[in-house]
């Protein structure tokens, strides 16, 4: 663990907390997308994407959840209306408090990815997302020390409080994207097993999970502009993941397996939403939830699938 990258993940903190935290995870997914492609083709793309994308710069344990503190933060303090606003540039508070909060929860952020990474977490059969996990911590964290809610939000409707709506449609986004993300994948392998075919398969299906996540970061930027597209970060990923390992473990055919990832990423976004999300004064982010659940899922069916 390198004390510079500390220090820089402060700056990524803070850098999270005056852009605002969805266009700090934006970024990410720029970052993500473009460096997944190129290392596709053949030719390193580190730099963009284990440098800046998923470390100090941008990585979502770092600007993301640091965005996310500053406006826990921001609210408590009086200087935002909404703890769970991640869009408004949190420069526009003219509070450098705030962005200071930014900094240090994106510091701590890079150091529990990192020792995160140490455990049987990071990496194997228990294998999980590192960043996704880490951004639920400090969102639980930020909740627990900024907020007033508490962990499941105080609800406040009529009724019996409901943990899964809007099914069908749910059901329906995560089938759609688990179809395009498992046909995609088919298709790479079947182009890199034609004649002549110079495409290196494992280099592109290594890339091909982050190149579908950084896809669905970039289409936030709909959401921001309030066209009511959602976030689908935790269909895509865990959809190409699934994908992958199926095919390893069964054959083109097993590229399938990406729906049924698609369909509980859809499902389980939205129960996260409804439970951490929903009648609350800050963020903890369903998607990373979901992300780092169904990432142990498939690094388990990897350890039990592929021999």
């Amino acid at each position: 663990m390198s004390i510079l990258a500390i220090i820089a993940a402060f700056g990524g903190g803070v850098l999270g907390a005056y852009v605002g935290a969805v266009p700090a995870f934006i970024m990410t997914g720029v970052l993500a997308l473009v460096g997944n492609l190129i290392t596709a083709a053949g030719v390193s793309g580190d730099i963009a994407v284990g440098v800046m994308a998923f470390s100090s710069f941008v990585g979502p344990q770092v600007a993301f959840a640091g965005g996310v503190a500053a406006a826990a933060y921001a609210r408590k303090v009086g200087k935002l209306k909404d703890g769970a606003d991640l869009v408004t540039p949190l420069y526009s508070l003219s509070a450098p408090d705030v962005l200071v909060v930014g900094g240090v929860f994106g510091a701590i952020g890079y150091v529990i990815s990192q020792l995160i990474g140490m455990t049987p977490l990071g990496g194997g059969m228990f294998g999980t997302d590192l960043p996704g996990i880490t951004v639920v911590i400090l969102g639980i964290a930020a909740r627990l020390i900024f907020g007033e809610t508490g962990l499941t939000g105080k609800y406040t409707g009529s009724g019996p409080r409901k943990y899964l709506t809007n099914v069908p449609q749910e059901a329906m986004m995560g089938l759609g994207i688990g179809i395009v993300v498992s046909g995609t994948a088919a298709m790479i392998v079947e182009a890199a097993s034609a004649e002549n075919s110079v495409i290196n398969l494992d280099a592109a299906l290594g890339a091909f999970p982050v190149v579908c996540f950084g896809f669905a970061a970039m289409t936030l930027v709909f959401t921001v502009a309030g066209t009511g597209v959602p976030g689908t970060h935790h269909i895509f990923l865990p959809a190409a993941l699934g994908a992958v390992t199926g095919y390893k473990a069964f054959g083109l055919y097993g590229c399938l397996l990406g729906i049924v990832f698609g369909v509980a990423g859809s499902i389980l976004g939205n129960f996260f939403g409804n439970t951490f999300n929903s009648y609350n004064d800050s963020h903890i982010d369903p998607p990373a939830f979901t992300i780092f659940l169904l990432t142990i899922v498939n690094s388990i069916l990897a350890a039990v699938l592929i021999h």
